[in-house]
């Protein structure tokens, strides 16, 4: 069993354990999904970029990130239940398809910067 079908399981139990069924409409959870992408943004808000990857390892800093990232990901895993999608095969699906549109030439790894958005 993958860790983001126990997710989603163990999401679908405290959500129905606490009767948030009647909360947890797509709107709601992408709503609450946006604010802790905000929270976690806020943590790095003012970080100088050359130096963020370098503070984010360290405590207290690091703590606090990864609550943010497990928020983001487990409204994320809730949305997609209740949307009836499996993140996993449509994550894997992208990235097949991002492989063929950013193709390198030779298979040789990318050295510069991207040229499209990778959601494209």
């Amino acid at each position: 069993m993958s860790d983001l079908i126990e997710l989603r399981a163990a999401m679908r139990r405290f959500t129905e354990e606490r009767d948030w069924e009647q909360f947890h409409d797509p709107k709601s959870l992408l709503l609450a999904l946006v604010g802790e992408v905000g929270e976690l943004a806020e943590l790095f808000q003012w970080l100088p970029a050359e130096h963020a990857a370098e503070e984010a390892h360290e405590e207290p800093l690091r703590a606090r990130v990864g609550e943010e990232m497990a928020d983001v990901l487990l409204y994320l895993v809730r949305l997609a239940d209740v949307l009836d999608i499996d993140l996993a095969a449509v994550s894997r699906a992208k990235m097949e398809r991002n492989a063929l549109k950013h193709a390198l030439p030779g298979g040789a790894p990318s050295r510069g910067a991207p040229q499209a958005r990778l959601s494209d």
